[in-house]
């Protein structure tokens, strides 16, 4: 399958690097052709890696994934062209987490997330919100844990998540531990799940865990 990935960063380039290997052709997708971080990643990733812009990713991809920040998201895909997302599966892995002096806070957040906002401004798009809960290693590598342990997705297309769904198995994550929220509006949800996961992440001082739920008997 080809995949475009917008965005260069560590996310971007984690999950671009394990779709290469089970087999799928990706082009990471940043501002610029020259990007740095891009070429870096597409010369050590093989034939099937590559890097190009936004919309060279967008127009690559059968399916594609946003792994910007959440806040710039919104800029980046519309660089990628609307025409480029059309009809195709478009899984939203972003936070749009705001750092400031007082803390973590998001933008926006309550009332809306980075999910809706991307689905209302590209209506063509199937956007499902999946994999913004947690370490990007982990996201790639289930296995990492032991034991069973929760994805969340989240979308208006009931083909789409299962589209997902099975794109995450090929990650090793077994259907049972996917959580479905429901429409798109459960990325606010997971969206404010983050300040906690941030905070958790200094108390464990690592990114290695995850949220794993459990119903009584």
């Amino acid at each position: 399958m080809r995949i475009g990935i917008i965005g260069t960063g560590v996310v971007g380039q984690t999950l671009g690097s394990k779709l290469v290997s089970l087999g799928h052709q990706v082009t990471l997708g940043s501002r610029g052709k020259d990007n740095e971080k891009g070429l870096a990643w597409a010369g050590q990733a093989g034939p099937d890696g590559h890097t190009g812009t936004f919309a060279e990713a967008a127009a690559f991809g059968e399916v594609v994934l946003n792994a910007t920040g959440g806040t710039v998201s919104l800029a980046a895909l519309r660089a990628a062209g609307a025409e480029h997302l059309a009809g195709k599966l478009l899984i939203d892995v972003s936070n749009p987490l705001v750092f400031g002096p007082d803390g973590v806070t998001l933008d926006p957040g309550n009332t809306d997330s980075v999910g809706e906002r991307i689905q209302r401004e590209f209506p063509e798009a199937r956007v499902v919100k999946a994999l913004n809960t947690l370490n990007c290693a982990l996201m790639v590598d289930p296995g990492k844990l032991a034991g069973e342990h929760n994805l969340f997705i989240a979308g208006n297309d009931p083909d789409a998540k299962a589209d997902t769904v099975a794109l995450l198995g090929e990650f090793g994550w077994p259907a049972g531990w996917i959580v479905d929220l429901g429409d798109i509006t459960g990325a606010r949800a997971t969206e404010m799940m983050m300040p906690f996961w941030l905070r958790m992440m200094g108390h464990f001082g690592d990114a290695g865990f995850n949220y794993a739920f459990r119903r009584a008997e």
